[in-house]
């Protein structure tokens, strides 16, 4: 399994072509040598995902199609997106176009395509989710999908459905961020809206890295009374009782960012036993009412649930990615990850750090300097969070590819 990155910083579509060319060459060039002196060789590129600003918009029909007659993949995904990754960089607010692309023998690559209208109901069996992707659950297939936020597709829903069908999968995946004329790419086709993905099946491994970027503060405590997003007991108190405490327990700088940058960590793994300690959904605080104690969050609750206060700023950040990466490492995998594709959420970036370049610069530092990372900024990241996939906010959600032989 090999992987390349390439990325050109340019708003014409030949440049971009010619500057795709010559990062992806090397990856070409080895994969169509002759192999034990046989003529010819393998295709260069099995998968090429594509990213594009919105300075190419466009082109964009004209860009995908060169690149399938220059580059012959087997099957291209892409999307548009307001900042683009690639080559070691993070173009924000930039032109420029992004490709990443494999060569992954051993691999099957099953491509689809989702209207809004076409996805099943909760009601509806595993095989009516089966049956609609033409994706089998075993063996166990991984998926990329890129969803248009604004076109009647609701991301909750398919993920949802995509955990109930293939429970055993990882998906990772991110939300089209050139709003209000995403568009979606899929072999020969441009779409205005619905949701393309692929399936990875056979030897190859997806593992994920999901760094939310907040801290916790504060102690776990349990829900004592909602109704739907509206948080209405902790521990038996009001909540806003429960954030006055922790307000005068926190010191000068953390007091201050609770005041613009409180989120609610939601228990993602359900209700769990007082000695466990759970990975949390980090959902934004979007209103309190100080007179009745509540707050208003972008979740629905339910009693029973244990959730915890976060903050977030570029140092939490910083640190919550650090500790993801040294968390995957330890894991033992981090030895032979051949490539990674980064969702990352427009919130982040230099805007969130100060510097450019960050989360890539970081992930490559603990996980291979020369390791191939391409991907886009999104208005909405896709991963997992314990055992749930869940659409998410302020996140660089990595998916590492590693063969598994």
């Amino acid at each position: 399994m090999q992987w390349a990155s390439a990325l050109c910083e340019t708003t014409r579509p030949t440049e971009a072509l010619e500057g795709l060319a010559a990062g992806l060459a090397p990856l070409i060039q080895e994969s169509a040598e002759p192999a034990g002196g046989e003529q010819g060789g393998e295709p260069g590129i099995d998968l090429l995902l594509l990213f594009v600003s919105p300075q190419l918009r466009p082109h964009a029909n004209e860009l995908t199609r060169r690149l399938r007659e220059r580059l012959s993949p087997k099957v291209m995904l892409g999307c548009t997106g307001a900042g683009v990754i690639g080559a070691g960089r993070e173009l924000e607010l930039q032109p420029g176009v992004s490709a990443l692309a494999g060569r992954l023998p051993g691999v099957e690559l099953r491509p689809f395509r989702l209207d809004g209208d076409e996805l099943p109901t909760p009601d509806d069996p595993p095989g009516r989710w089966v049956e609609l992707l033409g994706v089998p659950p075993q063996p166990t297939p991984h998926f990329l999908l890129l969803c248009e936020p604004g076109g009647g597709t609701d991301p909750n829903r398919l993920l949802e459905g995509l955990d109930f069908a293939y429970p055993q999968s990882t998906i990772v995946g991110g939300l089209a961020s050139d709003s209000p004329s995403n568009l979606l790419f899929l072999d020969q086709g441009v779409h205005h809206e619905g949701v393309v993905g692929v399936a990875l099946t056979g030897n190859v491994a997806l593992d994920p890295v999901v760094a939310q970027g907040c801290r916790a503060v504060g102690p776990t405590l349990t829900v004592t009374e909602c109704q739907h997003n509206l948080l209405l007991g902790l521990d038996g108190k009001r909540p806003t009782e429960v954030l006055e405490d922790l307000y005068r327990d926190l010191a000068g700088s953390d007091a201050s960012l609770l005041e613009r940058s409180l989120h609610l960590g939601v228990a993602s793994t359900g209700l769990l036993d007082e000695s466990s300690e759970p990975e949390f959904l980090i959902r934004n605080v979007i209103g309190a009412d100080p007179r009745r104690g509540i707050l208003a969050v972008g979740a629905l609750l339910r009693r029973g649930q244990r959730v915890r206060f976060h903050l977030r700023d570029g140092a939490a950040a910083k640190e919550d990615l650090a500790q993801h990466l040294r968390r995957y490492q330890a894991q033992g995998h981090a030895t032979s990850p051949t490539g990674a594709v980064l969702f990352s959420c427009t919130g982040r970036g230099e805007h969130l750090y100060g510097e450019p370049d960050h989360d890539t610069r970081l992930f490559r530092e603990l996980l291979g300097p020369t390791l191939p990372v391409g991907g886009f900024f999104c208005a909405g990241e896709i991963g997992p969070v314990g055992a749930d996939t869940c659409l998410l906010g302020y996140t660089s959600s990595f998916g590492v590819f590693r063969p598994l032989e």
